[in-house]
């Protein structure tokens, strides 16, 4: 293993340090396994991009046709009654 030098903002360690104290690891621990997640993710998305292969598509929803007419929309939304 090799050392290095990290400089978090104090939330930040702050909030490492409470979820390190609850699962009763390190700091470090929970930080190298960040960094393994997210590399992991990287590589999957570098050996996505050297095949070639589309990105993941963005998730959608298809909820239908709009019943209510723009004009009245704010008012359905707020609650107001309808003129």
């Amino acid at each position: 293993m090799q050392k290095i030098q990290i400089l978090f903002p104090d939330p930040l360690m702050e909030m490492l340090r409470n979820l390190a104290r609850a699962e009763d690891r390190p700091v470090s621990e929970i930080v190298r396994r960040a960094v393994d997640r997210d590399l992991e993710q990287r590589a999957g998305m570098l050996k996505r991009s050297n095949a070639g292969a589309r990105p993941p598509a963005f998730p959608t929803f298809g909820g239908g046709r709009v019943l209510a007419k723009a004009s009245e929309m704010k008012a359905l939304i707020h609650g107001d009654e309808m003129p």
